[in-house]
């Protein structure tokens, strides 16, 4: 497992896109529309922020993500009580699924790669 993202929500996508170009050097990596949300992967090196702007669901305004090798295997760990969406196979091939840690913290679960 490695760290993937870390992702804000925010009012206006495109305003957020041209701060973190302009302030902080981030170049775009991939935008995709998912579930009524726009999404914008910007990048820094081996950092990479994930700006979400739409439907936003949860109190809470950010997540981190954790890439995994075997999304099975880490859904296999969990409570389902502890789920809170997913898991998710994108327009991309990535799987996706969420869930909440003990202070209500949200956890995402990446495989960019489909299994062996």
């Amino acid at each position: 497992m490695r760290f993937h993202h870390y992702a804000l929500e925010v009012n206006n996508v495109e305003e957020s896109v041209a701060f973190y170009k302009k302030y902080l050097g981030l170049q775009e990596e991939s935008r995709m529309f998912f579930m009524g949300e726009k999404i914008v992967f910007l990048t820094l090196g081996e950092f990479r922020l994930e700006l979400i702007s739409g439907q936003q669901q949860y109190d809470k305004t950010t997540h981190i993500c954790f890439e995994v090798g075997d999304l099975d295997e880490v859904i296999s760990r969990f409570d389902d009580r502890r789920k809170i969406e997913g898991p998710y196979k994108l327009k991309n091939g990535w799987q996706t699924v969420f869930y909440e840690g003990p202070d209500q913290e949200i956890i995402e679960f990446l495989q960019v790669e489909p299994t062996s």
